[in-house]
């Protein structure tokens, strides 16, 4: 079995590890994590300017596969029995979750949803909502137990 679950460091795509990784997979499942960095366009920046963007894009590129790192140890702690790769994946979430599964040959796909309500989603968009529709296979979302602070 082949499950891609797709995070962004959020708090939704935490208890979407913490739950998808406490099953008892089969022998033989492999799970590949993998998180989206939307790339920035740097436009017609100045030195001092450019400068900036590259140290923004370096710490944003940091922290996401920090979030791929932590993971794969709680992939490693509560399924130590399941082959976990990770991968970083530029282009847009929607997108690309859904490509991947497409190319790996995903039997699974496990997303995290906010919850927002029907105005703050059809301002966003709703990523959960695109990989549910368009995905080559089964897709599980994982909704946060509370809502987020801030989050209407």
């Amino acid at each position: 079995m082949k499950v891609l679950v797709a995070i962004d460091g959020s708090p939704c795509s935490h208890m979407t590890v913490q739950e998808v990784s406490n099953r008892p997979w089969p022998s033989g499942t492999e799970v590949r994590i993998i998180t989206v960095d939307a790339p920035y366009r740097r436009g017609s920046l100045g030195p001092q300017a450019s400068s900036a963007f590259d140290e923004v894009v370096r710490v944003q590129r940091a922290e996401l596969f920090k979030h791929l790192s932590d993971a794969q140890i709680a992939f490693s702690k509560n399924a130590p029995t399941v082959k976990v790769t990770t991968e970083l994946v530029e282009g847009n979430p929607k997108d690309e979750i859904v490509a991947t599964a497409e190319r790996w040959g995903a039997n699974l796909v496990c997303v995290g949803s906010y919850g927002y309500g029907p105005v703050r989603r059809f301002f966003l968009g709703s990523v959960s909502l695109f990989v549910a529709q368009y995905a080559p296979c089964s897709v599980e979302i994982v909704r946060c137990a509370e809502k987020l602070a801030g989050d209407a």
